[in-house]
């Protein structure tokens, strides 16, 4: 299931260089999965993605 985030990142006229990441992280104990958000630079986002 996907998540649709809509949101405007205002940092002083430079919201537009942001994005926000959302992965999905299964549990290695109960295997149960949850969601991490991330704000990065929309230069970082592959690397976000890849958890790096």
């Amino acid at each position: 299931m996907a998540k649709k985030v809509v949101a405007t990142l205002k940092v002083a006229g430079k919201g537009k260089e942001y994005s926000k990441v959302i992965t999905m992280v299964k549990s290695p104990v109960t295997g149960a999965y949850s969601f991490k958000e991330q704000i990065v630079p929309n230069d970082n986002v592959k690397d976000a993605i890849a958890g790096k």
